[in-house]
């Protein structure tokens, strides 16, 4: 059956919930606490699960939407929205089946290389041998290893992670043409994070009709390591593993996406705060060949400066080199020396020694007070070839269509060459400057005042200005490109929140308000997520933002400082940059 069908052996279950074990184990399925699990191939030792016999769209499974919180006990009130599996879909890899959900199939958890854990530990993703029966792509893959507890992962942290996950529309919404692809990467620091987080659920993108791929990829020192062990006896490119994942996972979009349905030819990588900074280095990476993908939406994602990197040779009195950082780390677990069995007691080490305590909270530490970065991407020379805004000015960068911006409060990981006078670093513009940031009456500035000045530029010079500055020169390179800010808070976070903070846009993004405020999402909330969503939904399928319904976002003046803001309480309005300072950032920059 083509994978556009539905199969038409559904039993609708009207049963209770209690019921539902009795009337679905005939199917070979049961319902475990909200869970899918096969019961006849069930595997508690790793979720990349094979059917042990072929499954074909006839085998369905009618299953309701449970609450994993709450016991089946609890709640019987009928369920009425049936969940079915799909027929299996060829792969580069072998045949997956998802599964069914209102109008969307979903393949979760599909391993795009073999793992990559003790003697394959720091090594470029690889090819696997071929499944014969179908793989089900039920449920995620676990999250790559990283501290536990800061963010809201659906899933155990285990090094053996490397998956991928596929939604995409289904029956009626279907039509004949390839849709478009959009393929997602999510932030953390490159310390954190994974594909698991609910609200990173693709359903709503799949809807406007396009194909959704969201992914992991390795993290802090499994995914940016560079001791001298591993340098010396393993062959370039090296100390960016996480980046190797990134761009293996866009090379199985380019050979798997017209499985299911999509156009290889239309990709937009879409990344947030890492993950934005991600699209940037590989729209400047020489490493990349060309047509992986051809539009670019970056969230918080700098553009000027790495937001966070590290030198393979250079080193200062306050930041060491990658490999000496990584050497330092080696010794205090007791590894030393450059040689082949350095590099064996590394890959033998467990996870959890190899993890520490590195998370976003500590590696913020110390970018903002000074120290050397631990477990980010290094300037490598081969996929990490210099600052990404060198890239954009001389030309070598890829130019693409492109929206990009930042929310109202976005974080800071460059500042001015002073903290004790940092509006000096505007020379002419100084008076201006100390105005624009709210300090126009000429008083001293007394520690705490130099403390937000500080974050206010270096949010302007590492966010702000830099998206003003990727989309003028996509512009200027004959591609429309469009800028924004998210200001918009949800309403249930007010008055406490006016200004939305570094990543808090994310939720609307993906249209999935429930997963992260639950019931107390408002119409005004609504309102603001779909046209987030629709805009960006309508940029990936038309390479315009702009449709029915939305207000007009007419693409970056680069004379002009404009956006697309999403306002508190007037919706998307687009006008001059609320944010004066910007175009004096921009002006500075200039003339150093």
């Amino acid at each position: 059956m083509p994978v556009g069908e539905a199969s038409t052996d559904v039993r609708p279950l009207v049963t209770p919930q209690y019921d539902l074990e009795v009337h679905v184990q005939d199917s070979g399925f049961r319902c475990d606490g909200g869970l899918m699990t096969n019961t006849f191939t069930r595997q508690t030792a790793t979720r990349r699960t094979l059917l042990s016999g072929a499954v074909s769209g006839a085998a369905v499974a009618a299953l309701g939407h449970l609450d994993a919180h709450e016991s089946i006990a609890q709640d019987a009130s009928p369920v009425v929205s049936p969940i079915a599996l799909t027929d299996a879909v060829e792969t580069s890899s072998g045949p997956v089946v998802g599964v069914v959900a209102d109008g969307v199939a979903s393949f979760k958890g599909i391993p795009y290389t073999v793992p990559l854990t003790g003697e394959l530990r720091w090594t470029p993703p690889q090819a696997m041998t071929p499944w014969t029966d179908p793989l089900q792509a039920l449920d995620f893959c676990h999250d790559c290893m990283q501290v536990v507890g800061a963010e809201r992962l659906a899933t155990e942290p285990s090094e053996d992670c490397l998956c991928l996950n596929v939604w995409r529309p289904y029956g009626d919404v279907m039509i004949d043409a390839l849709l478009p692809g959009l393929v997602w990467i999510h932030g953390g620091g490159y310390v954190g994070g994974g594909s698991s987080i609910p609200w990173f659920d693709g359903s709503q993108f799949a809807r406007h009709g396009m194909v959704v791929i969201t992914f992991n990829y390795r993290l802090g020192r499994f995914g940016f390591f560079a001791p001298s062990a591993l340098l010396d006896n393993t062959e370039t490119p090296y100390a960016n593993y996480g980046y190797l994942d990134q761009i293996a996972v866009l090379r199985w979009v380019q050979e798997n996406i017209s499985d299911f349905g999509g156009d290889p030819s239309r990709v937009t990588l879409m990344g947030e705060s890492a993950g934005g900074a991600s699209v940037v280095h590989l729209m400047t990476s020489p490493y990349l060949e060309d047509g992986l993908f051809q539009q670019a939406v970056i969230l918080s994602g700098g553009g000027r400066l790495a937001l966070l990197d590290r030198s393979m040779d250079r080193e200062s009195l306050t930041s060491l080199s990658a490999p000496t950082v990584d050497n330092l780390f080696a010794a205090s677990v007791g590894v030393t020396g450059s040689g082949q069995a350095a590099l064996d007691e590394l890959r033998s080490m467990s996870a959890e020694k190899l993890v520490d305590d590195l998370d976003l909270e500590k590696l913020g530490r110390r970018k903002l007070v000074g120290g050397s970065l631990v477990g980010v991407p290094t300037t490598d020379g081969e996929i990490v070839s210099g600052q990404p805004g060198d890239h954009f000015l001389d030309g070598t960068a890829k130019s693409m269509p492109v929206i990009i911006g930042t929310t109202a409060i976005d974080v800071p990981t460059h500042f001015p060459p002073s903290k004790v006078r940092p509006l000096s670093w505007f020379g002419p513009d100084e008076a201006a400057a100390r105005e624009a940031y709210g300090f126009g009456d000429d008083r001293f500035l007394g520690p705490s005042d130099l403390v937000a000045l500080n974050l206010a530029i270096g949010a302007d010079m590492t966010m702000h200005e830099p998206a003003h500055f990727i989309a003028s020169t996509m512009q200027q390179a004959g591609y429309d490109s469009w800028v924004y800010r998210f200001t918009y808070t949800a309403e249930s976070t007010r008055p406490k929140s006016t200004a939305q903070i570094h990543a808090g846009e994310l939720p609307f993004l993906f249209d999935n308000l429930e997963a992260h405020y639950g019931d107390v999402v408002t119409d005004n909330d609504q309102a603001t997520a779909t046209a987030f969503n629709t805009y960006v939904a309508n940029f990936v399928k038309s390479g315009d933002p702009n449709g029915a319904g939305l207000p007009e976002w007419p693409p970056v003046t680069p004379s002009e400082f404009e956006v697309m803001n999403f306002t508190l309480d007037d919706g998307p309005v687009f006008g001059p940059d609320p944010r004066t300072s910007v175009a004096l950032v921009a002006a500075a920059r200039e003339r150093h």
